[in-house]
């Protein structure tokens, strides 16, 4: 791609974000949002595949039609309360509108379909952008949206979201599919603290944007896109693909890494508002998502004999420093939980 389009390009996606997150007006979020949705469409098209062209026609339509419903219940809503203001919406209908399009943009359950398909479509660096840049503008109007949203609503598609998201996992054998799936099922975990405590969803979601980048980056370096692939890599990478599995296990939620923080902290906090049965319940649903990833972890682990065709791989020494300072933050943060704790 050209650079001057690609800066463009690029520009235009952190404009969009920037917006959104600057925003105290609906009419102004939902702008950064349309520069967000038209701006990623060029990158998911560079490919000229149909897989490309169809996952980039599905995007544009599902985010459309979200953004037509924010803009529909948000004037909706200024008609009847007098107010444009984000902060300044109440619990109505309009405003419940509001919340299952920002579902629709995250892509959290029932409201998922469109994501594992999509992403299925697209190259695993455009992959991590829709992934992780993608999510922050609809993520932080849904935590500005958090006192205005009906608790029941936030519950029921956070269960949904880690039920489907491990059921629909284990069967998959593209890594692109699974790490939908994986996002699914830990949007599901940033909507359950939603309600209660958005400090909390937040920090899971900074937390689920180093891990997943790290992933997206390691299946990159190592060239693989589904799970036969993952048994050649350590022949290539070995330092790495060790270094890999400790990832992979963090985004599974297994102590004592870095995944396991905002599970904990969660879990914790839902105790505390006398939902026990409701963590319990989520917590039994992790199970599901550990499961394939203890079997990426697996496969991962084979060591096969050397093959004469395979070449090791050397690496750049900023790549080399770049995957370390991920791997060590997606794996070796545990230890400051009573830290993070106290400062939220």
């Amino acid at each position: 791609m050209n650079p001057l389009t690609l800066s463009m390009i690029v520009s235009s996606l952190a404009i969009g974000t920037i917006a959104t997150l600057s925003s105290y007006h609906w009419i102004l979020a939902w702008v950064g949002l349309e520069i967000n949705t038209l701006a990623i469409i060029p990158l998911m098209t560079k490919a000229a595949h149909p897989r490309a062209i169809e996952a980039a026609t599905k995007y544009f339509l599902t985010q459309a039609s979200a953004s037509a419903i924010i803009l529909f219940s948000t004037t909706m809503n200024a008609l009847l309360t007098g107010q444009w203001n984000i902060t300044s919406s109440t619990d109505n209908l309009p405003m419940m509108l509001t919340l299952i399009a920002l579902m629709i943009k995250l892509g959290v359950a029932p409201f998922h379909f469109w994501l594992p398909e999509v992403l299925q479509g697209l190259s695993i660096k455009t992959g991590l952008l829709l992934s992780t840049w993608q999510k922050i503008a609809p993520m932080t109007l849904l935590i500005q949206l958090q006192l205005s949203i009906n608790q029941n609503i936030i519950l029921l598609a956070a269960l949904a979201s880690m039920l489907i998201g491990g059921w629909g996992g284990i069967n998959q054998t593209q890594i692109r599919k699974i790490l939908a799936y994986s996002s699914i099922a830990h949007l599901g975990w940033m909507m359950a603290a939603l309600k209660f405590a958005p400090q909390l969803t937040l920090l899971n979601f900074m937390l689920y944007i180093i891990i997943s980048s790290t992933l997206f980056l390691l299946f990159f370096y190592l060239n693989t896109k589904n799970i036969f692939e993952l048994t050649t890599s350590w022949s290539k990478t070995p330092a790495l693909t060790a270094l890999a599995l400790l990832s992979l296990l963090s985004l599974s939620g297994l102590p004592p890494l870095t995944g396991f923080m905002p599970k904990w902290l969660i879990a914790n906090e839902l105790i505390k508002q006398h939902m026990t049965i409701f963590a319990l319940v989520i917590l039994l649903s992790t199970l599901l998502t550990l499961f394939f990833y203890l079997r990426l972890t697996y496969s991962l682990s084979l060591t096969l004999a050397p093959n004469p065709s395979f070449s090791r791989t050397s690496w750049p020494l900023l790549k080399k420093n770049i995957m370390a300072t991920l791997i060590s933050l997606s794996a070796l943060l545990l230890p400051l939980t009573p830290v993070i704790s106290s400062l939220l």
